[in-house]
């Protein structure tokens, strides 16, 4: 009995009881009465001193009472709260018939304070005298066992076994429902009557059960033993008529003789059954210990394979970014950019297998930060473009305009996700396109994206057959609610809460069916022979999904072989309250062009990157719809934009057509530009377009580039305004020219690295190889504009060396503030605050937050790239013209 309700209690709790657990404590304790027949409850009491008291109540949701009144009479229905003493046992479990003793103290009474005194200090089964039971006010006895914290000598010492209670487990026993229910199993109840008495004290018995007899007559006289040899409990027998046959006698005698055989043996199974559940509790904490000590070290494992393994990778893809930096033929720069591919892809790799392992120990988290979700974007479809010009594919991206430009939410995360959904595609597509679309949830919900519901080949950007992009959400959760249209989209707008909806479409071999159960499953692929021939190791599809999970949102995808696929996520994020000021130039804003293209999915997406730059759009679908337009004097037409596709379908009209062009136009003739894809310019050329005077733009389509490319065909800017999809501003070289710069770290190969780096843009590098060094570099007053500290060094590493520059300039600042210290002395800086920023390969313990705990201002993983640097410098040094120190 006692073995099944305390390896309940401490399996589920270990020593920290919820009092919400009642209802499993009750649950199980009636499910298992069967093994304990002939008790009528059970219930546990938990030990607590006065000064746990108040941390218990405001846990349990009550406090503690008393189980008598000041009147000595039974508080049933009103306990009165227990007054402060030393230590208190309420009671936080019980059966479901004796669920009004939780929260009385059982210390408050007085069988129950001197049960609970002996069993502990003994380490046995004690039982009480005979006493009123609460509310059913019939006589009964509690069998009491302490319960330990942990296994005690046989030898212990009262005071020893004391000190390691931690709680009570008590038995209750009705006594009269007892001896009936022994009876009624004898079918003898109306011929024997029986009287329990408790003569522990000879000479005043206690009678327990039976009424009282004056004329005793013949009787039987047996004892019962209740497993405390401190009490002495004695059955007296005799029949109800006259005396029966002397064989009557016997069986009467025989059958008391079972009777207080099964209650002896009813206890002795008790107590072995609690030492049974003590040394399986013992057993269960060992093997806990051990399964904490085993993820510790697997974390602890991770950080230093990541830390082993990126730090010469560091140095590799360093030396080797370098390399390219110098005068090299083309076989030799053809080596260079292999070597560094195949470095990056390790790199790729080690960050998917630590990711999976952060995911499985529930140590991935999310950043909170503002962030432009078009740029992101943008950029990954700059890191698929020498992929999708190899291929011959089409790559394309489309954003609401329901879509708020600035969400705040983990942007990197983000760029994962979609970083590996196309990555499949592209491993998997041949021919066709790439579409990347990004929706609210209530848009879709509402207007079901009118161009789904018409035909797929017309209407898909390239014109191959596509998925109904409507399946790979059809089992989401959130598209079983029902919404009222449109006002849903519009109330949205002013609620913080961002719901999108994000769909990757391709056009490529598509899952077979019967691999499509598996797709999320880690390490597993669609056949032996796909990281064969593709690469890869199966767990990109399976990190997705935990992302989105943590994003609180839902993936899925719909797949038909030979078609393609179409993956689909949903995440919420929130609404940023100011934009990050997207950079829109002010010479194209109201600016009209006209877009001819044949395909409205494509169309769609030229008029969505217009439409970024400030450019209102008129679409036609061929030369046929556009001519008309242009004859329109009303309309005003700044610029043409012909997909290479429509101007070859209709190539004999274009002579017609420029014409009519030049005519209508005379004054301010419009520019025109060609969107071709790798694969259509490669192969016809451009010699038909510059025939025309016309301009070729490539396609993927991003705001950066397609500026780049108007200003210089429209005269309106410079060439050198953008670099890499970098937004305009400084460059890295106007950033970092003539600044101090002190790198710190204790390898050579990482220091000559990123010394390297940061020289390549005019910056004045000083490097150290310890903490203690850049301390002593970092002592107000110094010449040093920002610091690039490596994380994990010997005998100090970089967070204790920034917490002590910290407080260094803490004391000097303070110094200042109070005159203690010249300008002159502290070379004319009232504030001194130096950049420090983190710089590890160590890629799990080297968190963002652990950075700001130490008052670090950026982190950098190694090994880091000109981007890296330029999103971290930007923020310190772009908003400040004169040095910073």
């Amino acid at each position: 009995m006692q073995k099944s309700l305390l390896q309940l209690i401490r399996a589920l709790f270990g020593l920290d009881f919820i009092i919400n657990e009642q209802m499993t404590f009750a649950r199980y304790a009636e499910r298992t009465a069967f093994e304990r027949p002939l008790t009528s409850g059970v219930a546990y009491a938990v030990k607590v001193l006065h000064a746990e008291r108040e941390e218990f109540e405001r846990q349990q949701g009550w406090t503690i009472k008393v189980m008598y009144s000041k009147k000595q009479s039974l508080a049933a229905e009103t306990q009165e709260v227990s007054p402060v003493q030393v230590e208190y046992a309420p009671v936080i479990f019980a059966q479901d018939a004796f669920k009004h003793v939780i929260s009385i103290d059982m210390l408050s009474g007085k069988e129950d304070l001197e049960n609970i005194l002996r069993a502990r200090s003994s380490g046995k089964g004690v039982l009480t005298a005979p006493f009123r039971l609460l509310k059913s006010n019939r006589l009964g006895v509690i069998l009491t066992y302490a319960v330990y914290r942990r296994e005690l000598p046989v030898d212990a010492t009262s005071h020893e076994r004391i000190q390691a209670a931690i709680g009570y487990l008590g038995g209750i026993f009705d006594v009269e429902a007892l001896v009936d229910k022994l009876l009624h199993q004898l079918a003898c109840k109306q011929s024997i009557m029986v009287n329990v008495y408790d003569n522990t004290n000879s000479d005043e018995p206690i009678s327990m059960y039976g009424a009282n007899i004056t004329n005793k007559g013949i009787y039987h006289k047996s004892s019962l033993n209740f497993g405390d040899p401190m009490r002495k409990h004695e059955m007296h027998c005799r029949f109800k008529q006259n005396p029966p046959l002397p064989w009557l006698a016997i069986t009467t005698s025989f059958g008391a003789l079972v009777i207080a055989l099964l209650i002896g043996y009813i206890f002795h199974a008790t107590v072995n059954r609690i030492a049974k559940v003590e040394d399986d509790y013992r057993k269960m904490m060992e093997l806990k210990k051990r399964a904490e000590a085993a993820d510790v070290a697997k974390s602890q494992f991770l950080a230093t394979v990541s830390h082993e393994i990126r730090t010469p990778m560091n140095g590799v893809l360093g030396m080797l970014q370098m390399l390219m930096d110098t005068d090299l033929d083309i076989t030799q720069e053809d080596y260079v950019r292999t070597a560094q591919a195949s470095g990056k892809t390790l790199v790729s790799l080690i960050n998917e297998v630590l990711d999976q392992a952060k995911i499985e120990s529930g140590k991935l988290e999310l950043e909170a930060a503002p962030f432009d979700l078009r740029s992101v974007f943008d950029d990954v479809l700059s890191l698929f473009y020498v992929k999708s010009q190899e291929k011959g594919i089409e790559l394309a991206v489309y954003v609401s305009d329901l879509v708020p430009e600035t969400l705040i939410g983990d942007s990197g995360r983000i760029r994962q996700i979609i970083t590996n959904l196309m990555g499949n595609s592209i491993k998997f597509t041949e021919k066709g396109h790439i579409l990347l679309t990004v929706h609210l949830v209530e848009e879709v919900m509402a207007c079901s994206l009118e161009e789904e519901k018409k035909g797929h080949s017309l209407y898909s950007l390239s014109g191959y057959p596509v998925i109904d992009r409507r399946q790979s959400w059809a089992n989401f959760k959130i598209f079983n609610q029902d919404l009222p249209g449109f006002q849903q989209i519009l109330s949205s707008s002013y609620s913080d809460l961002i719901n999108l909806i994000i769909s990757v479409e391709d056009t490529g071999v598509g899952i077979p069916r019967e691999a499509q159960s598996r797709v999320f499953t880690p390490f597993m692929q669609v056949g032996p022979s796909i990281s064969r021939i593709h690469g890869g190791t199966g767990i990109g599809l399976s990190i997705s999904k935990c992302l989105v999970s943590l994003m609180k949102g839902e993936i899925g995808f719909a797949s038909e072989p030979q078609v393609g696929s179409t993956f689909t996520f949903t995440a919420i994020l929130s609404r940023a309250q100011a934009n990050l000021n997207e950079y829109k130039p002010s010479e194209f804003q109201g600016m009209t062009s006209l877009v001819i293209d044949h395909r409205p999915a494509r169309a769609k997406v030229t008029r969505y990157h217009l439409q970024r730059l400030g450019i209102q759009s008129e679409l036609a679908m061929d030369l046929k719809d556009a001519i008309p337009l242009i004859a329109d004097r009303t309309q005003l037409v700044n610029m043409v934009l012909v997909d290479k596709e429509a101007w070859s379908k209709n190539e004999d009209l274009w002579p017609l057509f420029m014409d009519k062009l030049r005519k209508e136009k005379k004054l301010d003739t419009p520019k025109v530009f060609i969107l071709a894809n790798p694969c259509n310019s490669a192969r016809n050329g451009s010699a038909n377009s510059m025939e025309y005077g016309s301009t070729v733009i490539m396609k993927p389509l991003r705001a950066t580039m397609l500026l780049v490319s108007l200003q210089r065909a429209m005269g309106s800017g410079g060439k050198d305004n953008f670099q890499n999809g970098v937004l305009p501003g400084l460059s890295l070289s106007s950033l970092l020219h003539g600044r101090q710069i002190l790198v710190v770290d204790d390898n050579i190969v990482n220091l000559r690295v990123a010394a390297g780096a940061l020289k390549k843009y005019g910056a004045e590098v000083t490097c150290e190889d310890s903490g203690k060094k850049a301390i002593t570099k970092l002592k107000p007053p110094h010449k040093f504009d920002a610091c690039f500290m490596d994380i994990q060094m010997p005998e100090m590493d970089g967070f204790e060396a920034t917490r002590r520059i910290r407080e260094m300039e803490a004391n000097i600042n303070d110094r200042i503030k109070h005159g203690e210290i010249s300008l002159e002395d502290c070379g004319k800086t009232l504030h001194w605050h130096v950049p420090i920023l983190a710089m590890t390969a160590d890629v799990i313990q080297a968190t963002h937050e652990e950075c700001l705990k130490y008052k670090m201002d950026g982190y950098v993983s190694k090994p880091f790239e000109g981007e890296q640097l330029y999103r971290e410098v930007t923020r310190f040094f772009k908003s400040n013209t004169k040095k910073i120190q």
